[in-house]
């Protein structure tokens, strides 16, 4: 199970279930797909086939968006 979290400028936000248990996101478009940790920080896990221009957007959106991702996290997974 894969639940979309977010939808913006062609980004899927999304987590997988039964992942590892350290807040991170998952991010697809039609270039590619990226993983970004939330704690302690936003920061670049891996990437697939996109370029530092759309990886910047991606992390913008986020940060912006951090606290709701984190939130979403926790009702899906448990607080832990």
């Amino acid at each position: 199970m894969s639940p979309t979290i977010l939808r913006e400028k062609g980004y899927r936000f999304y987590f997988l279930s039964n992942e590892e248990k350290r807040i991170h996101v998952h991010v697809t478009c039609e270039s590619g797909e990226a993983k970004f940790w939330l704690e302690p920080m936003v920061s670049l896990a891996i990437y697939h086939r996109l370029n530092s221009k759309k990886l910047n957007e991606i992390q913008k959106i986020i940060e912006r968006h951090r606290y709701e991702i984190i939130k979403a996290w926790q009702k899906h997974f448990g607080k832990h």
